[in-house]
């Protein structure tokens, strides 16, 4: 018989495919979604953080890289391109083709950072090609960056970018959150 796995948050999920070595991203919310999900730990389940505005959506799909932690407190973010949604809940593999490096702050606060892991995935096609940053259009990247100001703007908030970064600087985040996570764990 079989060994059957069991149950595991999403948030705690291995990092990495054990088979392939892919990256693993949990997504939170749907590209083209106006509803901003939240995956709660407590309860393993998705809530509705927010609503966004008529004429706002997700650029793409986003979510988290599990058993990570940034600086923030939270699993590293990470924003995924591929050809179509996925709904909330999907663990899909991936590579990374960068990061955006931001920080962020609530009114009155002082400033975190906030980086947005960009990825791409396995079974994408559109995409395929992409192995940077630097390979997306420049308006690809505007577009997203201007996204995240305008999210956070509604929410009261300040995101401002610092800089973009290829998949090796986006790596040693990973490497990094990984071991956050696991001092936390222990």
């Amino acid at each position: 018989m079989p060994n059957r796995a069991r149950h595991v948050i999403l948030s705690e999920t291995a990092t990495y495919d054990a088979e392939s070595g892919d990256l693993r991203a949990v997504i939170e919310t749907p590209k083209g979604s106006r509803n901003k999900y939240r995956y709660d730990p407590e309860c393993d389940c998705f809530e509705l953080a927010t609503a966004l505005p008529e004429g706002m959506s997700f650029p793409f799909d986003f979510g988290f890289i599990p058993s990570t932690v940034g600086e923030d407190g939270d699993p590293l973010d990470l924003l995924l391109l591929m050809d179509t949604p996925v709904p909330a809940g999907c663990v899909l593999r991936c590579r990374l083709i960068g990061v955006i490096e931001a920080r962020q702050k609530d009114k009155g606060e002082k400033w975190e950072k906030n980086d947005r892991l960009i990825a791409v995935a396995r079974h994408a096609r559109t995409h395929e090609g992409i192995r940077t940053l630097a390979q997306l259009s420049s308006n690809t990247l505007k577009d997203i960056k201007a996204f995240f100001i305008d999210y956070n703007q509604l929410h009261q908030k300040k995101f401002q970018p610092l800089g973009d970064h290829g998949p090796r600087r986006a790596q040693k985040l990973v490497r990094e959150g990984m071991a956050i996570f696991k001092k936390r764990r222990s």
